[in-house]
């Protein structure tokens, strides 16, 4: 009961100020279309070689492309740079090469190590002729969008974004065009302009362990001030933040702030996560009756968005836990 009239005080403390915190529905981060120069770098790099496995293999050089951008942060994450391990694959009990371990998911996981970049790519080629990826090689080369979702439906990323995530990663880069063999048409499109340095929205940070004092010491319980949306009470997660922390802070399980947000047991949370400190509700609130489906969400962000239960988001649009969100959906929020 206790953190129930902590959040009651945070409700009317914010009702009575001057100029209360409140966003209805919270903001979205928007991303600004074009090139971040590391991942122009990455292309350039490694096109040839994703076009290659592309006749070798059949799997678009598009998707070898994001999946190397997104899993490695274009080749500055700590795997990449210590292990030349792009794209995330861990060692399973059938690998017999070298590895390291890195905390991810969990602590201390094995990855795959390799002797260069290149392997990676060729280990990347092999790994998805396993079994459960079979069906994407009925897909046509050029279906880059039924290859990002099939890869999440196989379990390739526990991401509920992933699929729209490398959507976005190949409109924004035009990475298709490497797909038709037109690797000089997407070097002319993406030709930096003098004086602009574009960014792309899914440059993870890397994931680094925090000190333990850091956890205790970086504020009091419940200095970090909420925000409304309508009356529902949720903050941004900041960078090395963990539901355990939040929970802690605010004097709630950390079952329950799982529960309230649709997160699975130890979600880890990234800076910009929405998380709510009270259940989230059945229906959207006015003046929010629908959502058309951008590019890189997902059905979580969009519940999340909104502040609606996830089951009453499926409940409402008659769906069920398979479905992937497509630019141009249009969901019913009430």
């Amino acid at each position: 009961m206790k953190h129930s009239y902590i959040l009651c005080f945070i409700i009317l403390l914010l009702a009575s100020c001057s100029a209360p915190r409140q966003v209805a529905p919270p903001p979205t981060p928007q991303g600004t279309r074009g090139i971040n120069s590391k991942y122009d770098a990455y292309i350039q790099r490694y096109a040839p070689l994703a076009y290659k496995h592309q006749r070798q293999y059949r799997i678009p050089a598009s998707i070898t492309l994001a999946q190397g951008l997104l899993e490695s942060g274009a080749g500055q994450s700590t795997l990449a740079r210590k292990a030349n391990n792009h794209f995330g694959i861990k060692c399973h009990n059938s690998w017999r090469g070298a590895k390291t371990f890195h905390t991810d998911d969990r602590p201390n996981e094995c990855f795959r190590a390799y002797n260069s970049p290149e392997e990676s790519f060729a280990d990347h080629a092999e790994f998805l002729k396993k079994k459960r990826y079979a069906p994407l090689f009925q897909l046509d080369v050029s279906d880059y969008k039924g290859w990002a979702k099939g890869l999440q439906r196989a379990g390739y990323a526990t991401d509920k974004a992933y699929a729209n995530k490398l959507i976005k990663i190949i409109e924004d880069y035009r990475l298709y065009l490497v797909d038709q063999g037109n690797v000089s048409r997407y070097y002319e499109y993406n030709r930096p302009q003098k004086g602009v340095e574009r960014v792309n929205p899914y440059l993870p940070e890397q994931k680094t362990s925090r000190p333990v004092i850091e956890e205790k010491t970086r504020n009091e319980k419940g200095e970090r001030q909420p925000y409304l949306n309508g009356n529902l009470l949720y903050i941004i997660a900041e960078r090395g933040d963990n539901l355990a922390f939040i929970a802690q802070e605010y004097e709630i399980s950390e079952q329950k702030l799982s529960a309230y947000n649709d997160f699975p047991a130890g979600y880890p949370l990234a800076a910009g996560d929405i998380v709510y400190l009270q259940p989230k509700l059945s229906r959207a609130q006015p003046p929010h009756f629908e959502h058309i489906v951008s590019v890189g969400e997902s059905i979580h962000t969009i519940s999340q968005r909104y502040g609606i239960k996830l089951s009453s988001l499926y409940k409402l649009n008659k769906l069920n836990d398979e479905y992937l969100p497509t630019e141009g959906d249009i969901l019913k929020l009430r």
